[in-house]
């Protein structure tokens, strides 16, 4: 596989999580600025919120997971050398991808049953398994990328870009 068309496909995905945190982001503004200065709510804004949120979480989780910015503890990585950590680093997202697996798999089922149950906003009475379903789509994402990011490691580790590499001096 073409590894541009790849990296294409990681980017498309971070910038899809960065598109929901801008969106969470004005719909809190947004809202607080209507009932401030005009007394006005957005019906369902805070249902819409909270479900916007958990979406935001589970795309987040998929940006963050190949590129291994998420938080980490180095003690002992820093102190071993490049076969070991490479090791480490294949073991943790062998764990991290058993881990986003089963959970795919529950918010899956998550999904259909709230469908099922017709659950609804409650204001506007929308429903809800959309927003979950969106959610989902971040989680089976988080899946495909480390899938991506195992195959990596084990076979072609020049195409994984370390945390601080990716970070630029500033001058």
């Amino acid at each position: 596989m073409n590894p541009r068309i790849m990296d294409r496909f990681i980017d498309s995905i971070e910038w899809v999580a960065a598109i929901f945190v801008g969106v969470v982001a004005a719909d809190v503004f947004i809202s607080i600025m209507l009932r401030y200065f005009f007394g006005i709510s957005i019906p369902d804004s805070y249902d819409f919120g909270q479900l916007l949120l958990g979406i935001t979480i589970f795309w987040g989780i998929a940006a963050t997971s190949y590129r291994g910015t998420h938080i980490t503890v180095d003690l002992l990585y820093a102190n071993i050398g490049p076969f070991w950590q490479r090791i480490m680093d294949v073991f943790a997202t062998l764990v991290l991808l058993f881990v986003v697996v089963v959970q795919t798999y529950t918010l899956f089922d998550k999904v259909v049953s709230t469908r099922v149950d017709n659950v609804q906003t409650f204001d506007l009475r929308l429903p809800v398994w959309p927003f979950f379903a969106l959610a989902w789509i971040g989680d089976v994402a988080a899946v495909l990328l480390m899938a991506v990011r195992t195959y990596r490691l084990i076979f072609h580790p020049e195409l994984i870009k370390r945390p601080d590499a990716l970070a630029k001096p500033i001058e």
